[in-house]
C-alpha cells in the first residue's frame, strides 16, 4: 500500500492541534504529533514547558525519527504529521522530496498574543515564521506546490478549506473531519498538558473571534519581524468560500 505522507509545517498556536484532531477522524489516516520535537529541543537547548517530559519520552535523534517515524511504516493510506517549522534544526532535508507538505500560518499579531503565555519572551525562531518562508521557497524549488492554510480562513469555513485541501492532496474530502470528541486523544504528545488546554475542550473547529485589546508593546518588534513572511504565505493561502468546491 501507498501511503500519502503528509507534513503540516505550522508555527505555534496557529490551531495546529485542532487540524490533526481533523484528520485523525479520517478511517484512512494515522497521525503523529511534531515527531522532531525532542530533537529540536536537544540541539537548540530551547527551554520549553515540560522540556524534560519530552525528551525522556521520544527519540532526539533526527535522522533517525526521519527514518523510522516520517519515512518508516505506515498501516494507513494517509500519514499525517504535525510539524512546528522550527523543529527543523541540523536535519539531512531530502525527506522533503519523499513527502508531501502543506503549511499552516496565522495573523502574528494574534498568534504572539497566543504564544506569550507558554513562552514569556518568544524569539522570531520560536514562531516558525522565518523557517517557513523559506522552506516554502525550497519546495517550490523542487518541484512541489505546497497549499498553504491561514487559520482565520479555515475557521472561517471550515468544510470549504479542508475541501479545497483535500482536492489539492488527491484525496476526498470526509464530513468525518469536522468533529471530534472532546478531550485529550491518545495521538498527543507528553508535551498536551501545557499547551492543548483550548483544544480539548473543543468539539471541532471554533468559530473565528478577532482578537481585542492592545497588543503587548514589548513584542512590537518581533510583531514587525513576522510579518512580512506571514504576508507572503497568505498571498498563497486557500481562502475561505473561495469557488463552488468551497460551499
Amino acid at each position: 500500500m501507498k501511503t500519502l505522507r503528509l507534513c503540516l509545517w505550522s508555527g505555534p498556536r496557529n490551531v495546529s492541534t485542532a487540524l490533526m484532531y481533523s484528520f485523525a477522524q479520517r478511517a484512512d489516516t494515522r497521525v503523529i504529533d511534531e515527531p522532531f520535537y525532542a530533537h529540536y529541543l536537544r540541539v537548540s537547548g530551547a527551554e520549553h514547558p515540560g522540556r524534560d517530559q519530552v525528551l525522556a519520552a521520544m527519540d532526539n535523534d533526527g535522522d533517525a525519527v526521519v527514518r523510522n517515524v516520517v519515512l518508516g511504516p505506515c498501516d494507513r493510506s494517509v500519514l499525517f504529521m504535525k510539524q512546528m517549522a522550527h523543529h527543523l534544526v541540523d536535519l539531512d532535508l531530502g525527506f522533503l522530496e519523499q513527502t508531501t507538505h502543506v503549511l499552516l500560518v496565522r495573523d502574528p499579531a494574534d498568534m504572539l498574543r497566543s504564544l506569550v503565555h507558554q513562552l514569556p519572551d518568544p524569539k522570531l525562531r520560536d514562531t516558525g515564521f522565518a523557517v517557513q518562508s523559506e522552506l516554502f521557497e525550497r519546495l517550490i524549488e523542487l518541484g512541489h506546490d505546497p497549499p498553504v492554510l491561514e487559520s482565520r480562513q479555515l475557521l472561517l469555513d471550515p468544510r470549504g478549506v479542508l475541501t479545497q485541501l483535500c482536492n489539492r492532496l488527491g484525496i476526498d474530502f470526509d464530513p468525518a473531519m469536522l468533529s471530534w470528541p472532546a478531550g485529550a486523544r491518545p495521538e498527543d504528545g507528553v508535551w498536551a498538558p501545557h499547551w492543548y488546554h483550548n483544544v480539548h475542550r473543543s468539539q471541532g473547529f471554533a468559530p473565528f473571534v478577532e482578537k481585542i485589546g492592545a497588543f503587548p508593546k514589548q513584542l512590537e518588534p518581533l510583531l514587525q519581524e513576522c510579518r512580512p513572511h506571514y504576508q507572503k504565505l497568505f498571498r498563497s493561502a486557500l481562502k475561505a468560500g473561495a469557488g463552488p468546491e468551497a460551499t
